[in-house]
């Protein structure tokens, strides 16, 4: 992993950096990021929202309520439909990037599942890695498991 990450959507509307380590990176099974994945679950790479800035073009933003009832504000391109980064509104220093949208992925390898109750019964999930039945009540856990697998590489 080199920083700045960068990435964008489908079409190249969109660019953006990050310019700051991700802070965990995991698998939510909620059933809203598997409509938005067209999957069994969505790929999320936990980041500080100050180290995300677009470099190209100018977002639509789409308001979603989370599974937990939380709010989500999440971008768009308005011309390919690609959600890049999704910001969560209780929690104004993290965002979550979506990680297909990188350049380069080779380095993803999450540390944790969320939301695993609505988990397809066929997809394993590791016992070693940091599980929750829904959303996780403190961030922690994954942040940490992130750390140490940073460390160990």
């Amino acid at each position: 992993m080199k920083l700045p990450l960068t990435g964008g959507c489908q079409c190249g509307e969109l660019r953006y950096e990050v310019r700051a380590e991700p802070l965990s990176v995991y698998l939510c099974h909620c059933t809203e990021c598997q409509k938005q994945s067209s999957s069994a679950f969505g790929m999320s790479v936990m980041i500080p929202r100050a180290a995300f800035v677009y470099t190209k073009g100018t977002p639509r933003t789409w308001e979603r309520i989370a599974d937990s009832g939380r709010i989500i504000d999440a971008d768009f391109c308005e011309v390919c439909g690609v959600r890049p980064v999704h910001h969560p509104r209780a929690n104004d220093k993290v965002s979550i990037l979506k990680p297909g949208t990188l350049d380069d992925t080779s380095w993803l390898n999450p540390v944790g599942h969320i939301w695993t109750k609505s988990a397809q019964p066929w997809v394993p999930i590791p016992e070693d890695s940091i599980i929750h039945e829904g959303h996780p009540p403190d961030l922690v856990p994954l942040i940490e498991a992130w750390q140490r697998h940073r460390q160990a590489i």
